[in-house]
């Protein structure tokens, strides 16, 4: 598996063509093996949720889906530190997705660990 991200800027104009400041775009997708997709689709995992996000209720709602992550993922914001903020989730996201992986992976086998 693959992560590929993009960062992309563009400018903010104004009705008069006065500059508003930036806008950053943040892009994503994961670039997934035969294997790995064979995975996905045998356990139909699509709609597996790789974050989790918190609404203002409390309530916890499903964020970032691997079918999601697959397709590919943009978001534009208006200041970079909310752009790194958002590649660490990704980012993590990606390891629980491999993890998510190797134990799919693993069924109709053992594991032997050794202490």
């Amino acid at each position: 598996m693959k992560l590929i991200i993009k960062r992309d800027q563009k400018q903010l104009k104004g009705l008069l063509g006065g500059n508003k400041g930036m806008l950053f775009q943040l892009s994503f997708r994961v670039e997934l093996t035969t294997k790995e997709q064979e995975l996905i689709t045998r356990y139909r995992a699509e709609n597996e949720p790789l974050t989790v996000r918190t609404t203002s209720k409390g309530e916890e709602v499903p964020g970032l889906i691997i079918g999601n992550l697959v397709r590919g993922v943009s978001y534009e914001v208006k200041d970079v530190g909310t752009i790194l903020n958002n590649e660490q989730i990704v980012k993590e996201a990606c390891e629980s997705f491999k993890t998510l992986l190797t134990v799919m992976e693993s069924f109709g086998g053992e594991e032997v660990v050794e202490y």
